[in-house]
């Protein structure tokens, strides 16, 4: 399980911004995406394995993926959560 006291001082490192965990709302609806094969990361490659927790940027526009509760904080590996940036 991913270490919250991090997130004081984690930030997003496409805007600086604050990051928060992803709900359970926003995972799952996002894992039933990548379970239909149509998420794909900001770099352009198809997320296969589904997401048990997750960074969201305070903007909300980006979720960065916390694989073997380290976060993926790589601007190329996050996932686009706004329209305009799939």
């Amino acid at each position: 399980m991913f270490d919250r006291s991090l997130l004081d001082i984690l930030c997003c490192p496409e805007t600086r911004g604050k990051l928060s965990m992803a709900d359970e709302s926003t995972l799952s609806s996002l894992n039933s995406a990548i379970s239909a094969g149509s998420v794909k990361n900001v770099g352009g490659e198809r997320v296969t394995e589904p997401l048990t927790e997750a960074l969201v940027s305070e903007d909300g526009k980006r979720l960065y993926p916390i694989r073997e509760d380290i976060p993926v904080l790589l601007t190329d590996e996050a996932i686009a959560l706004s329209l305009e940036e799939k």
